[in-house]
């Protein structure tokens, strides 16, 4: 067992599991760089439209061509060749040995042109000697003297009648060849053992070995796909790549939720997995220093589209569950988006108190959450990223902080423009955003790099939209229905109504 090892950037040394000093998650890892069956498993359930498509694929084509193959029958019989003999043993062996000897060069004529021509003539077939040869096979039995001549052909009775006539017109070839010129009686010669009939069933095509073989097949390729796209998918699909890719701890793991797309989830009642995996990340956000816990958050993401409006407005719905006063603050003064979410006014916000035109106490808002306040971005202006950083920003952001126990800023995404790190470099930490298997790892990291380059602390990184299946560790239905449900159900048989959840 191999140990991933971590560069802590609080401490000097590299730690192993079981540190803690910064809030990484270490882990042991076994085998690593090689595919175990867990993580074959993992990637079949992640990738099963790969493969079913695959080998959906693979066997219609299967049963395409088995529809458009034309059906063939083949007709049988058999020849036995002997030889002349004397009546001592040693000449019966001698003539057996040269029967078998001959059986092979017979063979070979059977497949040849003469044959076939000789047949054609006979039946007056209208096709030419090779097409006639590419459906006769002869077989020779180990050991015997007897001959297989097998004739495929579309027609049944076709097939029969070249059969029987190509048999004895090889008969007949074989007399010729081997009588001497004297006339004398021929050393060798070939009787018809076994005439053909008419077949009743098509061989070719084959129905059932042709499905079967198309199902091994596209399952085979199937998941040779799911496994090389995987091994090519750079995106962020699970909390370890996040951690790998971000360098920091992953403060939560919301899953891929329908309700999301309101923005704002219930936290009054219930105990779903999308409201628990923001109390999870609430409750992080309160451990992260003990001393001076963050309280000007900045939230972001590497690009558009990763749900980072999203998480702020239900971070900052958490956090006033626990009957703390939160302010969210639109900071994306390019796309904003928190007035129309959360049924606020747009006109006026955060641009509007830095160009003087209204006092911050006017342009605050409330909402119909208790404990949250709004503040919305305001017209858009030319110049966001001068705005953002000018010192009247900061000196607002300063007041917001002493008047709120939290301020959440929901800002423009880092790759697209400056305007989230230079708001990071005034605020107590950010949290990166990270769409599961969309957000790439490399645009992560630049996104990472650009708060380091201003010297923003990283206070963790969230994992938005993921899949819940199964019982992995960032599964919350197994917990929902030991806890949440019982839960509910006790407070109901008793009248009373459970309290918010402090995290």
């Amino acid at each position: 067992m191999s140990f991933r090892r971590w560069r802590c950037p609080s401490v000097t040394d590299d730690h192993r599991p079981g540190c803690h000093a910064c809030g990484y998650r270490c882990r042991a890892v076994s085998n690593e760089g090689e595919l175990n069956l867990r993580d074959f498993a993992k990637l079949l359930r992640s990738r099963w439209i790969t493969v079913g498509l695959t080998a959906l694929t693979v066997i219609l084509g299967a049963v395409a061509y088995t529809w458009l193959t034309t059906p063939l029958y083949q007709a049988s019989t058999r020849l036995f060749v002997s030889t002349s003999s004397g009546d001592a043993v040693s000449d019966l062996y001698q003539g057996n040995l040269f029967s078998q000897q001959r059986v092979l060069s017979y063979a070979e004529l059977l497949r040849g042109e003469t044959v076939a021509q000789r047949t054609i003539e006979k039946l007056g077939l209208d096709m030419s000697a090779t097409a006639l040869q590419a459906n006769v096979s002869a077989e020779v039995k180990g050991g015997t003297v007897l001959i297989d001549v097998s004739v495929l052909d579309t027609s049944p009775v076709r097939a029969r009648d070249i059969a029987n006539a190509l048999s004895d017109e090889f008969v007949v070839m074989v007399r010729e060849l081997e009588t001497p010129e004297s006339g004398a009686t021929p050393d060798a010669r070939v009787v018809v053992e076994q005439r053909a009939t008419i077949p009743m069933k098509p061989v070719v095509p084959k129905p059932l070995r042709n499905i079967a073989l198309a199902i091994a097949l596209g399952a085979l390729l199937g998941v040779g796909i799911a496994v090389v796209r995987d091994q090519l998918d750079n995106t962020v699909k699970n909390r370890q790549t996040l951690e790998e890719s971000a360098g920091v701890a992953v403060v939560g793991v919301v899953p891929l939720d329908k309700d999301l797309r309101n923005s704002a989830i219930s936290f009054g009642t219930g105990h779903s997995g999308t409201s628990e995996a923001f109390r999870k990340i609430r409750t992080n956000l309160q451990f992260l220093s003990v001393d001076e816990p963050p309280r000007l958050i900045v939230i972001t993401s590497a690009l558009p589209g990763e749900g980072k409006s999203t998480i702020a407005i239900n971070i900052a719905l958490a956090l006033a569950e626990a009957e703390h006063t939160v302010v969210l603050v639109d900071g994306d003064l390019r796309r904003p988006k928190l007035a129309k979410y959360l049924g606020a006014l747009g006109t006026v916000g955060f641009s509007t108190v830095l160009s003087g035109a209204a006092p911050l106490n006017e342009v605050l808002q409330k909402t119909k959450f208790q404990g949250l306040a709004v503040l919305a971005s305001g017209p858009i202006p030319p110049n966001p990223s001068e705005l953002l950083g000018s010192l009247a920003a900061k000196k607002m952001l300063t007041d917001l902080r002493r008047r709120f126990d939290y301020v959440i800023v929901d800002s423009a995404p880092l790759l697209a423009v400056t305007d989230s790190a230079i708001l990071a470099a005034n605020a107590d930490g950010v949290i990166i955003v990270a769409r599961s298997g969309s957000t790439k790892r490399e645009q992560l990291a630049h996104a990472v790099g650009a708060l380091h380059d201003v010297g923003a602390s990283l206070l963790g990184a969230v994992l938005n939209m993921t899949p819940m299946r199964g019982t992995g560790p960032d599964s919350y239905s197994y917990y929902h229905h030991e806890y949440g449900e019982a839960k509910d159900k006790r407070a109901s048989s008793t009248g009373n109504t459970a309290p918010p959840a402090s995290g």
